[in-house]
């Protein structure tokens, strides 16, 4: 019998709350900044929408909960304890994950204890980087020796740290990405995401950029220069990269965001939260209402999503190649028996050294991952033609 989407790539909650003290000039996630947080409101809503979706995937083990956003050390801990007794409402795995995503500013680092009463285990922080100085230019409201101390506390509340830097800055040389890495490795606990920056449509770098103001961006082959760099350091260190951007020790990769990779099931609430669900053999795309005020009131109403969408094989099959490409560990094969001409490419790029195949599976390469839309464009060129 053939395992379902759950079953096989896990079962997750993703808790989006869209508030921050202040918009990073590189972010294009949905977030606001408000004057005034009514958590108590927030909370039932939050809970109102969890218990709505376990009534419509009953039979299902939940494993992870990963509260992002926006900032989620914003919320309360009585806020998050709301939602995860909300989140009851489904049996929990033994070896439950959940993790929440903080900004490492004093005042928030002074409510771990908090968040870890309330049930939070696993906590990953937006550090970003180690030199005040780019801190200031990626609009961070933290310094480095703020960061550190939060890093500090978070140690001494939980047993799973992770946090995030960015890389190819402005004016950063490969020599400084190298230092700072080693830095961060050595402040490590198990886990670190190591992001590229990229300038995206709408965001205040993006409008900087198009007017000539957004300089000292290292070319691309210093930046492929330090995503080289990042593999080999990271990887001596006993943190190879698991998925593109993410590095841990054996055995404390994160649960929920490979519930993403390996195409399981997970629900999204909260404001522009995505979601995909298996019912029925169907494949559903879940959209939440984007903006937090519309959300609230039609999360109120007894339904918090905008959209709901049956996916097609071609889209279910096309997602699970993209997604699946991510991650070092690679796909097996049998879930493409279907794809017209799909193994005829692949073999094509094993051949260029950016996938590399075996009798069950295949997977991209160091190289392939450095290039991945590249790779994917080529595999999928048009969306998957199957039987």
């Amino acid at each position: 019998m053939t395992a379902e989407p759950w079953q096989r790539g896990g079962f997750g909650l993703y808790v989006h709350w869209p508030f921050c003290e202040a918009k990073c000039p590189y972010c294009d996630f949905n977030s606001h900044v408000v004057a005034a947080i009514d958590q108590t409101r927030w909370a039932k809503a939050l809970a109102s929408e969890i218990r709505r979706w376990a009534d419509r995937t009953q039979g299902r083990v939940l494993s992870t909960i990963f509260f992002g956003g926006g900032t989620p050390s914003l919320m309360t801990p009585d806020t998050v304890a709301t939602v995860l007794e909300a989140a009851r409402a489904w049996p929990w795995a033994n070896d439950m994950e959940i993790t929440l995503e903080a900004n490492p500013r004093s005042v928030e680092a002074s409510k771990f204890r908090g968040f870890a009463d309330a049930g939070v285990n696993r906590i990953s922080m937006g550090v970003q980087a180690l030199n005040d100085d780019d801190l200031r230019r990626l609009g961070r409201t933290h310094g480095v020796a703020e960061a550190r101390a939060a890093f500090d506390i978070a140690r001494q509340c939980f047993q799973r740290v992770s946090f995030d830097l960015i890389y190819a800055r402005q004016g950063q040389t490969l020599a400084a990405w190298q230092a700072e890495l080693q830095q961060a490795l050595s402040m490590a606990v198990d886990h670190l995401s190591l992001y590229q920056l990229t300038v995206e449509p709408g965001t205040a770098f993006w409008d900087r950029q198009q007017a000539g103001g957004l300089r000292g961006l290292p070319d691309e082959d210093i930046a492929a220069d330090m995503f080289e760099a990042t593999q080999d350091i990271c990887g001596a260190a006993g943190m190879p990269a698991y998925e593109v951007s993410n590095h841990a020790a054996l055995g404390a990769e994160s649960r929920h965001n490979l519930v993403y990779w390996r195409s399981g099931d997970w629900v999204g609430v909260g404001p522009g939260a995505h979601g995909r669900i298996t019912s029925n053999g169907a494949r559903l795309a879940t959209v939440a209402h984007a903006a937090p005020a519309t959300w609230l009131n039609a999360a109120k109403s007894g339904s918090g999503e905008v959209e709901l969408t049956a996916l097609s094989r071609s889209d279910v099959m096309t997602e699970r190649l993209m997604m699946g490409l991510r991650i070092t560990e690679g796909i097996d094969i049998s879930e493409f028996s279907g794809a017209a001409g799909l193994m005829a490419r692949v073999s094509k790029m094993v051949e260029a050294g950016m996938v590399w195949q075996d009798e069950s599976r295949i997977g991209t390469t160091a190289h392939g991952r450095l290039l991945l839309n590249r790779v994917v464009g080529e595999l999928i060129p048009d969306p998957i033609a199957a039987r």
